[in-house]
């Protein structure tokens, strides 16, 4: 039975399985098994690593690239909380470190980062790496981690927003929410500790092709349109 050869998407185009399909049908004529060419279709997947100061409104547009794009999302703090809460291996592994006041080493960081991506199982549209890397080495062991699995980082989006405006939003939100780790002193501090560590992670992502810098100040819309611009040429 004649074997129908589906066409090579366009690495920039994010094709439709039905209006493909129907191309497919005209050309080729009758399909032998609609199953089975929806299975052949394959749509790029997309992870995505996501950089923000706080304030930065990475939360924010991450949420809205999750809802459009159906994206995973894995936040470093989320996975190793509920690592502990869940009493794994890996979590109690953690959680001695933590309570020596030790930092979790990066091959410990990875096993379970590496363990709630493959939840996700084959075929995901990709996910958010949201709070790692940290580091270089952490970038090459992820890199590495996702080579493994035949995946890779589709692209590094950087959302930078000048310092003045990080400083206003920061002090608002400690004032509507009471946070007392919101006054102006603390907020240099962990500015100045953000740009330290992910200044280095820039230079490298940089060298890898896959840097994207976004202006954060404006809109939400607009801000998210030219993620979207990002995201849907890669």
């Amino acid at each position: 039975m004649r074997q129908i050869k589906l066409p090579h998407l366009p690495s920039d185009v994010e094709a439709r399985q039905s209006d493909l399909l129907t191309d497919l049908w005209y050309k080729n004529g009758k399909t032998t098994n609609i199953k089975q060419d929806i299975k052949k279709v394959k749509i790029r997947m997309k992870n995505i690593v996501i950089f923000g100061a706080p304030g930065s409104g990475k939360g924010t547009q991450s949420d809205l690239m999750i809802e459009h794009y159906g994206l995973g999302h894995i936040s470093t703090g989320d996975v190793l909380r509920n690592e502990i809460k869940k009493g794994t291996e890996l979590g109690k592994t953690a959680q001695s470190y933590i309570d020596k006041g030790n930092l979790i080493p990066d091959d410990l960081m990875i096993s379970i980062l590496a363990k709630v991506y493959d939840s996700y199982g084959r075929g995901h549209k990709g996910v958010i790496f949201d709070g790692f890397p940290r580091t270089i080495p952490q970038a090459e062991a992820l890199k590495k981690m996702l080579d493994e699995r035949g995946d890779k980082v589709a692209a590094m989006i950087e959302l930078d927003v000048p310092e003045d405006e990080l400083m206003q939003r920061l002090i608002k939100r400690g004032q509507d929410s009471g946070r007392a780790d919101d006054n102006e002193e603390t907020i240099k501090k962990r500015l100045v500790v953000y740009h330290s560590q992910t200044q280095p992670l820039i230079e490298w992502y940089k060298k890898e092709g896959l840097h994207y810098h976004i202006n954060g100040h404006g809109t939400l819309e607009r801000i998210f349109g030219d993620i979207q611009q990002v995201i849907d040429h890669l």
